[in-house]
């Protein structure tokens, strides 16, 4: 009988080289059965696309609704139906930078409405005859196959993708992408007793935070927002630039993340230690009892 992988107590994002073939979910369900830990992707690269694939694993699957809206970035080969010229297609790809409307193919899983993406960049990387190879930087949900379709119909000689690879997925790039082979090696030796090498590919929650605001709270504040208090202006310490409404990271004077919370007011509203109620957490990572309950010292000390 085939022994059960070890549940291992892991949090944190592994950046995997997705290769050709495998669906995203099946690439995930091998990583949550290799380390017998929950795990979750944070956006769906069709099987024949290889690439970076970010799997989170233990609680930082709870940041998949940050995860799955960060830029992605592309690679793709383009095949032309017709001859163009290099003027054209350096022409079209100015024309598709910025706000495109997009409908899902109909295999996608998603409801076919119409939806506005922005096209951040498009790179001609080289043009050989009728194949196009260029680098496109885009927001997430955006369909490469149907940008080539509509690239080749403004072109007037139609094109379709040929291949793809996804080159990064927010902050994680290639450089930073371990293969499926790479984490089974270092989970049989984590089993083993060697856990340097698991420990290696395992990012921390931190890391993915890129372009979210950031706010540093007091030790004494951390307990109460681990039990779903609210954050008051007294318990901060440092934040960076926000709109009332938006997603920001609490963390830890040792950088640690408390949580993700929703801005009750805006950044320019209050200063550190002011009273007041300014973050509202809504999805916590750190463990109760990390930190000692600073709020119930002093609410004694009131006494």
């Amino acid at each position: 009988m085939e022994q059960e992988p070890a549940k291992r107590p892991i949090k944190g994002v592994i950046v995997l080289d997705k290769p050709r073939g495998p669906t995203s979910h099946q690439v995930t369900a091998w990583v949550r059965d290799m380390l017998g830990s929950p795990a979750g992707h944070s956006g769906t690269l069709d099987p024949q696309v290889s690439g970076v694939l970010v799997v989170m694993v233990g609680k930082a699957v709870r940041l998949a609704p940050l995860l799955l809206k960060q830029e992605k970035e592309y690679v793709c080969l383009m095949r032309l139906h017709g001859d163009v010229a290099a003027g054209d297609l350096a022409s079209v790809a100015e024309e598709f930078t910025g706000r495109i409307y997009q409908r899902p193919p109909r295999r996608s899983a998603v409801r076919r409405a119409l939806r506005i993406r922005t096209i951040h960049a498009i790179e001609i990387l080289d043009h050989c005859g009728r194949l196009v190879l260029f680098r496109v930087r885009c927001d997430a949900g955006t369909y490469i196959r149907s940008l080539c379709h509509h690239m080749g119909l403004a072109l007037g000689v139609g094109a379709h993708m040929q291949e793809l690879r996804r080159t990064r997925s927010g902050p994680a790039g290639e450089a930073d992408a371990c293969t499926l082979f790479d984490l089974k090696d270092a989970a049989v030796r984590a089993d083993l007793g060697d856990p340097a090498g698991l420990a290696r590919l395992i990012r921390p929650i931190e890391s993915v935070l890129d372009g979210v605001p950031r706010v540093v709270v007091r030790d004494t504040a951390v307990d109460a927002i681990v039990h779903g208090a609210a954050l008051a202006g007294v318990g901060v310490l440092s934040a960076d630039a926000f709109s009332k409404g938006a997603m920001v990271a609490v963390l830890t004077q040792k950088g640690e993340l408390v949580c993700l919370g929703e801005a009750l007011v805006a950044s320019s509203a209050f200063r550190p230690g002011d009273t007041g109620l300014v973050i509202a957490p809504r999805t916590v990572f750190l463990e109760r009892g990390a930190y000692p309950k600073g709020w119930q010292a002093a609410r004694a000390e009131r006494r």
